[in-house]
């Protein structure tokens, strides 16, 4: 790899990034890296052997810049970043909510953007990670941003009015599977199972039909019917989900994780 990249706020999705472009093959000398605290940069040169620089530094030396701060500390690192940017290079946004439009008005005329929203699982190499291009970014600028997130899972493009959409269902939908695991595994203790047992039954039954989504190519609710028999221990199972609401409480959570990621875009803080 010839171009520099610069992962400004390297927390934990920089850093899985940053471990994913070296297992594609991306050099540590064209890698740099800026964090907040001193002892984290250094922490980061001695795991990966890349140069932590200031993001001063990191605008002027970087061809490709991945801004993963709080959506509420963009605006802060924009200002930082606008005087030393020159408008070729171009910005990787993973930041919650807000729109393209908002850096390409803080940045130089022309600048690049392209809106990434990737999720946790990017730590163990499979994320989802959503891809948009601003008014200024070319087949080659998304091509680039895919070719970087594809090392830590899957890339899917889409308009950028549906980030909002993907943020609800991709970027928080680690966090409800993991709500539902937590609440099974207190229902596994309820019906007299160890902890640690139900977990793992838990566990392992959510990979296998994960996998069973991805690969079999069949519907959901086809899936879901081979399971449930006729008068069987599944469909009482699905009659009190459906009594209590479930399915319409997942429709309403969603919907209030997208009108969240609408408010971030606004600059609505609480």
């Amino acid at each position: 790899m010839s171009q520099k990249v610069a992962v400004l706020g390297t927390g934990k999705i920089g850093e899985a990034l940053l471990s994913g472009m070296m297992r594609a093959g991306w050099a540590p000398a064209d890698l740099l890296v800026t964090a907040r605290r001193p002892e984290r940069a250094e922490e980061l040169r001695a795991r990966y052997g890349v140069n932590p620089v200031t993001n001063t530094e990191a605008a002027k030396t970087a061809d490709t810049l991945i801004l993963t701060v709080k959506p509420q500390d963009m605006g802060t690192l924009l200002d930082e970043l606008a005087p030393h940017l020159p408008a070729d290079r171009l910005v990787i946004s993973g930041a919650a909510g807000i729109p393209t439009s908002f850096f390409e008005e803080r940045l130089a005329p022309g600048t690049p953007v392209v809106r990434v929203m990737t999720n946790t699982p990017a730590l163990v190499d499979e994320a989802m990670s959503v891809i948009s291009a601003g008014s200024h970014a070319t087949e080659r600028h998304l091509a680039h941003a895919e070719e970087i997130f594809g090392g830590v899972g899957k890339t899917l493009r889409v308009p950028e009015s549906q980030q909002d959409a993907c943020t609800a269902l991709s970027g928080s939908g680690p966090a409800y599977f993991f709500y539902l695991v937590e609440a099974m595994t207190d229902a596994g203790i309820l019906l007299g199972l160890p902890r640690d047992k139900a977990h793992d039954l838990i566990v392992q039954s959510a990979i296998g039909a994960a996998v069973m989504l991805r690969d079999s190519g069949e519907h959901p609710v086809k899936l879901r019917e081979n399971v449930t028999s006729p008068a069987g221990t599944t469909i009482n199972a699905i009659r009190e989900l459906e009594n209590h609401g479930v399915r319409a409480a997942l429709i309403a959570a969603l919907e209030a994780a997208r009108d969240r990621s609408r408010e971030l875009a606004s600059g609505k803080k609480d």
